[in-house]
């Protein structure tokens, strides 16, 4: 078996050790979390994934099995896309939902023209630094536990791509777009910037990976879905 989604696996028979499983990652899970429960449910002496999600984020997490696993670096280096909710008016340490406010605007109204300028700036090739909370190491350390110690510590910015921003909803002070963008691009810190640009303060407050490549959220399975089928394989 190569891939295990829901086109592939109602069809298998037999369980085997190289796969492409594609999981809807549940809300509050790590992707570590995902990786150790789908190396329980079905054995596997090797178990990776590609491009991780933070554990209040949810959608498209694609594991690897055994010799699949080698395959998992070109994956994750592969354009992805997100449905993502900004809320204004709130900026938070963590640059999302789960962080603590370090400032609140008190909006009563924001200029949508500007809102929506501020994102069209964004598109292209840009320059983007990681949020402060997150795993990219300076020095070999994660920059999340150098926030959590209250270490100031200068994180150069890195380039990104990218190729789309739509808006699909407007909900009082919060925006839903859909984004494509390259490898590396951190939504959390897409929204902080655009709220720092439009001077209204922003954080993300949903965030859900729909595509990475030709690989679709649509075709993913839940943990509890590719653990039965798993349990009735030969």
């Amino acid at each position: 078996m190569k891939i295990i989604d829901k086109n592939t696996l109602p069809g298998s028979t037999d369980r085997l050790a190289d796969n492409i499983i594609l999981i809807d990652k549940p809300v509050d899970w790590t992707s570590f979390d995902v990786v150790k429960k789908i190396k329980n449910i079905g054995g596997f002496r090797k178990v990776g994934h590609a491009g991780t999600l933070d554990p209040f984020a949810t959608g498209l997490l694609i594991l690897g099995t055994g010799d699949k696993t080698k395959e998992l670096t070109e994956i994750s280096n592969a354009s992805k896309t997100y449905i993502a909710r900004i809320s204004f008016g709130k900026i938070t340490n963590t640059y999302d939902r789960t962080g603590v406010t370090v400032q609140e605007n008190g909006l009563q109204k924001f200029d949508r023209e500007k809102i929506e300028n501020s994102l069209a700036g964004f598109l292209g090739e840009t320059e983007q630094s990681a949020p402060p909370f997150s795993a990219k190491k300076v020095k070999g350390v994660r920059l999340y536990k150098l926030a959590r110690k209250g270490k100031p510590v200068s994180i150069q910015p890195h380039k990104i791509k990218i190729s789309e921003i739509k808006i699909l909803n407007w909900d009082g002070f919060d925006l839903e777009v859909f984004i494509h963008c390259s490898k590396g691009t951190y939504i959390r810190s897409l929204a902080h910037d655009v709220g720092i640009k439009t001077g209204y303060g922003a954080h993300l407050s949903e965030l859900r990976r729909v595509s990475i490549d030709g690989y679709l959220l649509e075709h993913a399975l839940q943990i509890a879905e590719f653990e039965e089928y798993w349990r009735n394989l030969n």
